[in-house]
């Protein structure tokens, strides 16, 4: 992915991340709802619950302070904010109507989806990959 600060080959990517961490994080693929689960591998972070930071499983940017995820009964980690540069969108157009998809505003990593129907105060759900991330606890 061009313009990134994090640029590197498929084969270093591979070297990095897990297989489903590549597979979401690289291929844009989509971890199975409440499991977490994708090629055998699952993330804890649903149910995370303590104060922190999530951070890209690919970079380490800080992404999102636990204070603003939300259990938003979709079975994916739901947030209704980001951390300042934390992430970047684009638009997604795969599934037969246009999405705003979300990464990593550093190496690009694809996190999941926002949508328009999250809690106050901003009215987003950034519905996203657990398998996308990491938790640092505060």
């Amino acid at each position: 992915m061009a313009g990134f600060e994090i640029q590197l080959t498929p084969a270093e990517w591979k070297a990095r991340l897990t297989p489903a961490q590549y597979a979401v994080l690289r291929d844009e693929d989509t971890e199975r709802p409440f499991s977490n689960s994708l090629k055998g591998e699952s993330s804890p972070l649903l149910k995370e619950a303590r104060n922190g930071t999530y951070h890209c499983a690919a970079c380490d940017l800080a992404a999102y302070p636990s204070s603003t995820k939300f259990d938003s009964g979709t079975g994916w980690p739901s947030f209704w904010d980001a951390l300042p540069g934390g992430i970047g969108t684009k638009s997604d157009n795969t599934l037969f109507t246009t999405r705003t998809e979300v990464h990593c505003s550093r190496c690009g990593g694809h996190f999941g989806h926002i949508f328009e129907d999250g809690p106050k105060p901003t009215g987003k759900r950034h519905c996203l990959n657990g398998l996308a991330l990491t938790f640092k606890a505060a």
